[in-house]
């Protein structure tokens, strides 16, 4: 078969680039399949985010499960950071008025996967974009096919609408819609700047989940993951482990009574004493208590704390943490849990990926993945300690099935494949 390449100047870009065929080679393929696949480029897409701004490893995982998926469907990437917030320095635990420390992430991130003349980044405080230029980026909002604003991490411009398809990725469902439901102005502007709208809900629009989507057409879907990419798991480590926040604040919200915190605390208060009752586990968060009072009280429950700044520094570190744990126990934010509304973890997933079992709380989301080997749930002490037996019981059976539920229920060509599909690309 013979494939043609076209070439166009790209409105000011370096050089030149191809606009009709791309060819990649893929990694060797064994039996009596063929080898060095050939793949075509299907097309331009942009994504948007913020590992730049909040140079964090989970972060920068949660956009290069995107890039790196979207361009073994055969796409060219691009990521786009142009959002304007102010830049956070996790080494200070503080905003920022310099963004050297957040640049230079990105770039390794960004070198280290294949994106490494594919990225951009703007200070919005000095009015600077390092990777690629302003006109470079301006220009690629016309030429694209598609964005994807992932998180929601971009309030959309008139630049961004010169793209024909701006896809929404709702990563944390229900604070958008009951914002939208109350006709909060700015929400709706927000949102309606979108051609297509996703959402980690996967329950939303059930009977059993009571989120008013007031017809915006909020379709399913859940955070990819490239377990290629992800070592496989050859011991069974002794400390169950999870990375998180204490308290986060700014999207705790009211609607028809009802309050709903976005926020893990308050789940993670019901089941601190869990360790005390299988003293044969360990059991270890990787967070930075906001006081010595809450240090206290996760001390007093039996769990091990460990700073998450070494953790979170770069992606490879973040890997290793994850590869060496039993396997994640964590809670869900309370806005996930009691509305039922479908929401699995993108943090997760990568345990899932590293042949890591998940222990985690009842969101809905097993209506869509099976539930029992590899990942559990539950909603009180009783379920969540027979997870943690259930683990100890088959540990290599639940570390097998962990890393095939990943592969199975998130790998990157089923999740974003759908996801385009349903967009018409």
């Amino acid at each position: 078969m013979r494939f043609g390449v076209f070439h166009e100047q790209f409105g000011g870009f370096r050089g030149e680039y191809e606009i009709t065929w791309r060819v990649k080679r893929c990694r060797r393929i064994t039996g009596n399949q063929l080898a060095d696949a050939i793949v075509t480029k299907r097309g331009d897409i942009i994504v948007l985010h913020f590992a730049g701004q909040m140079p964090l490893a989970g972060i920068a995982w949660q956009a290069m499960h995107y890039l790196v998926g979207l361009e073994r469907l055969g796409y060219r990437c691009w990521y786009i950071e142009d959002g304007g917030a102010n830049p956070f320095d996790p080494r200070a635990n503080s905003i920022v008025m310099t963004c050297d420390y957040n640049v230079r992430c990105l770039k390794q991130a960004m070198e280290e996967y294949g994106f490494g003349e594919r990225w951009s980044y703007w200070d919005a405080i000095h009015d600077v974009h390092y990777g690629l230029s302003r006109n470079e980026v301006r220009a690629l909002y016309r030429q694209a096919d598609a964005l994807i604003n992932l998180c929601g991490a971009t309030r959309l411009r008139d630049e961004h609408l010169a793209c024909p398809v701006r896809i929404m990725i709702d990563t944390d469902p229900v604070y958008e819609q009951l914002k939208y439901a109350s006709a909060d102005r700015e929400s709706r502007a927000y949102l309606d700047a979108h051609t297509h709208f996703f959402t980690y809900g996967e329950n939303l629009g059930s009977e059993d989940c009571p989120v008013p989507l007031c017809g915006v057409s909020w379709r399913p879907t859940r955070p990819p993951v490239d377990v290629d990419l992800w070592p496989q798991p050859r011991d069974a480590p002794c400390c169950f482990t999870t990375i998180a926040t204490w308290e986060n604040k700014g999207k705790n919200i009211e609607y028809g009574g009802l309050s709903y915190v976005w926020s893990k605390h308050v789940n993670f208060l019901r089941f601190l004493d869990l360790p005390k009752h299988r003293p044969d586990s360990c059991f270890r968060i990787a967070m930075l208590p906001p006081d010595d009072g809450v240090r206290a009280v996760v001390a007093a429950g039996g769990w091990s704390l460990v700073d998450p700044r070494p953790i979170s520094a770069d992606m490879r570190s973040y890997r290793d943490f994850i590869a060496r744990s039993r396997g994640e126990f964590t809670v869900a934010k309370d806005i996930y849990v009691r509305p039922n509304s479908g929401w699995f973890s993108d943090r997760s997933v990568c345990y899932l990926a590293a042949g890591r079992p998940v222990i985690t709380m009842r969101t809905g989301f097993s209506k869509f993945c099976p539930v029992g080997v590899g990942w559990f749930e539950y909603s009180n002490h009783e379920e969540a300690l027979a997870g943690i037996d259930a683990v100890a019981a088959n540990y290599s059976g639940n570390s097998r099935a962990a890393r095939e539920l990943a592969r199975e229920y998130f790998g990157p060509d089923r999740v974003l494949g759908a996801l385009l599909e349903d967009c018409g690309l």
